[in-house]
């Protein structure tokens, strides 16, 4: 082996949902919104000057950090937005896990957190859920270079309640405590409440979920202004122009139109309630979700056996080979008509497998 190859940062990476482009296709496996944007986003599109192109974005994304400050009743100095949330995480480990005592995350959770914490050379440890598929707070009560969750959790949808959360914060003021809340939106209680108490708190949202954009990648988070403020510093260091124009005009416009926003959210709260109750006829079992999408387990056919299955008719849901939920699948709430589809087909499936 050649000298350079002793000095290569190497990691495993992430591996991101499968991405089919089939006509056709029903596609519940990467928990995107089965809805377009808000009107606004369409008309902004269209009016947009490709001129605008040419020239550099404002490096602090002001209009859009106003729009979120204004939205969510905070200053603007309290906001940070980047690509997409895994942007805005990626820097917030970079900026405030840098103890040599480990950070504490899930042992079923996103995961890309321990691919960064490998990747920025952050020790970490995996604290187990319990059998339920729940955080315990007490767990998270000792010594650590910071504490990272999604709420609701993902892939298992289950929500931490406000008072919980609390909890893990109060207990550990000498860190920044990390609430991700991809999937607040669709029925969760959100953390932003406790800022006003809490100054190591920063929560973090975005766009890819409830306001239908993934494929336009904007993040947020919101915090204490010197938290931000060391968020930026690092942002600065790293990359100044992370927003482009378009990005920057096309999520303002998506902010703005709150009552679709309330509407589209409302209709997929509704379908994920009803197809819970299809799953239990079908002989599924699940923890309740809070989220975008249902992890359920049958009772007496193997999740992989019914991901295949799926597969081979073009409906993708998500399967993960990992200890404590290789038995279990996650599928994305998408429309109502994608569902009944999928239904069908299970319906006629597992009666020959049962």
């Amino acid at each position: 082996m050649n000298d350079w190859r002793e000095n290569v940062r190497r990691v495993v990476p992430y591996v991101p949902g499968e991405q089919p482009d089939q006509a056709g296709m029903i596609k519940l496996n990467t928990n995107e919104n089965p809805y377009p944007p808000a009107p606004g986003v369409l008309k902004a599109l269209k009016q947009f000057d490709p001129d605008r192109l040419r020239l550099y974005p404002d490096p602090s994304a002001a209009v859009l950090v106003e729009a979120l400050a204004e939205y969510y009743r905070v200053k603007p100095s309290q906001v940070f937005v980047g690509v997409g949330s895994d942007d805005v995480l990626a820097m917030a480990f970079l900026t405030f896990f840098n103890s040599d005592r480990p950070i504490l995350f899930p042992d079923i959770t996103y995961s890309f957190y321990d691919v960064w914490a490998e990747e920025f050379r952050i020790p970490y440890r995996q604290v187990p859920l319990d059998e339920h598929f729940q955080i315990v707070p007490e767990d998270y009560f000792c010594e650590n270079g910071g504490v990272i969750f999604p709420n609701p959790n993902a892939p298992t949808g289950k929500e931490l309640s406000l008072a919980a959360i609390e909890r893990v914060i109060r207990n550990n003021p000498d860190v920044v405590v990390i609430v991700d809340e991809a999937y607040v939106d669709f029925g969760a209680e959100t953390s932003l409440p406790l800022l006003e108490k809490y100054e190591n708190l920063l929560v973090v949202q975005t766009f890819s979920k409830s306001r239908a954009m993934a494929g336009m990648r904007i993040g947020f988070c919101i915090g204490n202004e010197e938290l931000i403020s060391y968020l930026n510093d690092v942002k600065y260091s790293f990359n100044s122009y992370t927003m482009d124009q378009l990005t920057l005009a096309l999520g303002t416009e998506a902010v703005k139109d709150d009552d679709y926003f309330k509407k589209m959210t409302g209709r997929i709260i509704e379908t994920r309630e009803w197809a819970k109750k299809v799953l239990a006829q079908l002989g599924f079992v699940f923890e309740d979700s809070k989220a975008n999408f249902i992890f359920a387990s049958h009772r007496t056919v193997p999740a992989k056996k019914i991901y295949q299955a799926l597969r081979e008719q073009h409906i993708y849901v998500r399967y993960f080979e990992k200890p404590r939920i290789d038995n279990y699948l996650r599928i994305t709430v998408g429309t109502r008509e994608q569902m009944e589809k999928m239904f069908e087909f299970l319906r006629n499936w597992l009666k020959g497998e049962q």
